[in-house]
């Protein structure tokens, strides 16, 4: 219904239709309200589009690509070519493509109506939506869900242009830079710096910090530092990027480093340190809402901000900034319109994971962090040498690391790193959030050879009934 010739009437409105936004709408048309969902840019948001999907595709032609060149113990005898504009029309239209004009699909099966454009409070419930081409019009509604997501922090002596990049324009390189620097060590800056060392490129990264991937216990990186070795990657940390200037040769960086001025030689320099929130793109002011000293939007365990009506979720919420994370609360968020009983967030079990090479993945607390609670624990580890599957597939570095309570055996953490622990970890988190013991899972029959099996002999070694150890 139109009223007063320009405000449409709805029940609820998204903004945003990343992982969190999307999965919102659905869910909350699913419960039968209706709903619209806005988009500035592409369905899918950053994760599908320029984020979590596109670098995980290019982070496995990379890895396909070197097993090309590497020696292969198995008697394969290979020759490493590489069309490189071929894989990215693979990763943006097989992958990439595919996947948003999925999520497009979907929302329209669910009735969600999807609308272009930019979005502004007016009021703290109505929406003004400005297309590209028109004037736009006002959405007055019942309740939002804002999925704002968030976008790289440019640095000032490093402002984004055709030869400093975010990761959206590492992603999209049409040619592989001969030298590549990468300014900061977290996880994504790691993975893209894996991915195109993989591609031949010579990768440089630069932490400020004093390790990088700092978010993860050092025994964690310690393969994934090996690992970059074999790959001729350098990493520098305590080093702190001042600026760079654009020679004959190409760009030159300089840094800091206890106390010394240096520089290094790049074709391009890559900026990976970190994401801000969007919570200045929708003029919150006018909807009474405010944010905290780091841009986020407060919310209480059911997504609700100060203003009961709208919810926010995702990047723009405290908290780790994942794709998984931002589904979750979409999903809070829509059940808690629909007055669903006794919804609430609970991060009890909330998997992160770094796709290096190897892999690396987290749930729940470590032995540190559950002793500094007061939690005595015990801890059992397995490592992937001695299980069959991953010497079958000529693939045994790293190791699964369970934690468990003392008390009652219950499983309250685990750490991997090792071959595809990314998928690995769902097994655990699973056993977290029911409150499954060590006797749970390994009275579980897990099948053989398989790679899920170290998380049993992890189990058994929780128990003092270690097998295979």
């Amino acid at each position: 219904m139109v009223v007063g010739g320009y405000t449409n009437e709805v029940d609820t409105i998204v903004v945003g239709s990343g992982p969190g936004g999307y999965v919102a709408a659905i869910r909350a048309a699913q419960l039968g309200q209706k709903v619209v969902i806005v988009e500035r840019q592409a369905i899918g948001g950053t994760c599908l589009n320029v984020g979590c999907i596109p670098s995980k595709a290019l982070i496995h032609v990379g890895q396909e690509f070197a097993k090309t060149k590497a020696t292969s113990p198995f008697g394969l005898h290979l020759s490493g070519q590489l069309d490189f504009q071929q894989a990215q029309h693979w990763k943006d239209q097989a992958v990439v493509g595919k996947l948003t004009s999925g999520i497009a699909t979907l929302l329209r099966k669910n009735k969600v109506d999807i609308v272009q454009g930019e979005a502004h409070f007016v009021a703290p419930d109505t929406l003004h939506i400005t297309p590209k081409d028109g004037l736009g019009e006002g959405y007055r509604f019942k309740n939002a869900i804002l999925a704002l997501g968030s976008r790289p922090i440019e640095l000032k002596a490093f402002a984004f242009n055709q030869d400093i990049l975010d990761s959206t324009g590492l992603l999209n390189l049409t040619a592989i830079p001969q030298e590549l620097a990468i300014i900061g060590g977290g996880y994504i800056g790691m993975e893209l710096a894996m991915a195109y060392a993989n591609l031949g490129s010579h990768v440089t990264v630069l932490e400020g910090t004093d390790r990088v991937l700092s978010g993860f216990e050092p025994d964690l990186v310690k393969p994934v530092l090996a690992q970059a070795e074999k790959l001729g990657m350098r990493i520098l940390t305590n080093a702190q990027a001042s600026h760079y200037e654009k020679t004959d040769q190409g760009l030159e960086l300089f840094y800091q480093s206890q106390g010394k001025a240096a520089s290094i030689q790049a074709d391009k320099i890559a900026v990976l340190v970190g994401r801000k929130p969007n919570t200045d793109t929708v003029s919150l002011e006018l909807a009474g809402l405010e944010v905290d000293e780091r841009g986020l939007i407060p919310v209480n365990a059911q997504m609700q901000t100060r203003q009961k009506h709208i919810y926010a979720i995702g990047d723009i919420t405290t908290g780790p900034a994942l794709a998984h994370k931002a589904s979750y609360e979409g999903k809070v968020a829509a059940q808690a319109i629909s007055n669903i009983k006794g919804v609430a967030a609970d991060y009890l079990a909330l998997p992160t994971v770094a796709y290096t090479q190897p892999e690396i993945a987290t749930v729940g607390l470590t032995k540190e962090k559950a002793s500094q609670t007061g939690i005595s624990v015990k801890v059992a580890t397995f490592r992937f040498a001695s299980n069959g599957r991953s010497l079958s597939m000529g693939n045994t570095e790293g190791f699964v690391r369970l934690v468990s309570d003392k008390a009652d055996n219950r499983l309250i953490g685990a750490q991997m790193v090792g071959p595809a622990v990314s998928e690995l970890i769902g097994e655990v988190t699973l056993a977290i959030e029911n409150l499954l013991t060590a006797e749970d899972i390994t009275l579980t029959i897990h099948n053989h050879p398989s790679l899920s099996e170290t998380i049993m002999d992890a189990s058994e070694g929780l128990l003092g009934q270690a097998i295979h150890q």
